[in-house]
């Protein structure tokens, strides 16, 4: 028996409407559980602050003393706070600005240049974050033996 286009072309559409069917049946039965917006709701916050509290560090915090590593983990913090402030995320996106910001070694530059290129509103809002998420950063270095010594700062 040999299959034809033809047949294999309406099998082929008649595989991928029953898997339509199927994914919106499933979809619908999940929103009609009277719990599904409480469960998505938890399951959003729980991933949030698990992620909040990797992304606030960027993952593993680098070696003062290596400066490549202090390098990559400058690029990385801004970077990512590019890509959270143009996906929306603010607060998130301010918070890898400032660690950037608090292990630069020319943060009056680096300052005026964030000035010049963001909306006044996210600078100032950056500028009020700063003490706290360099502090933290400080406190978190000093817990994890990675502690900024005088002659590592540029």
């Amino acid at each position: 028996m040999e299959i034809t286009r033809a047949t294999l072309g309406i099998a082929v559409g008649i595989a991928g409407t029953l898997f339509l069917g199927y994914c919106v049946y499933f979809d619908q039965q999940r929103r009609k559980d009277p719990l599904f917006k409480k469960k998505l709701r938890e399951r959003r916050q729980n991933a949030q602050q698990n992620a909040s509290r990797t992304h606030i560090m960027g993952g593993a915090l680098p070696d003062m003393s290596d400066h490549e590593a202090m390098q990559r983990f400058f690029l990385q913090q801004i970077q990512l706070g590019e890509e959270l402030l143009a996906a929306g995320d603010l607060e998130a996106g301010v918070e890898h600005l400032c660690q950037a910001v608090a292990v630069c070694g020319q943060t009056q530059q680096l300052l005026s240049i964030l000035q010049q290129t963001m909306p006044a509103p996210i600078f100032h809002l950056l500028l009020k974050k700063l003490p706290v998420v360099s502090e933290r950063l400080r406190t978190n270095m000093k817990a994890s033996g990675k502690v900024l010594q005088e002659e590592d700062v540029e």
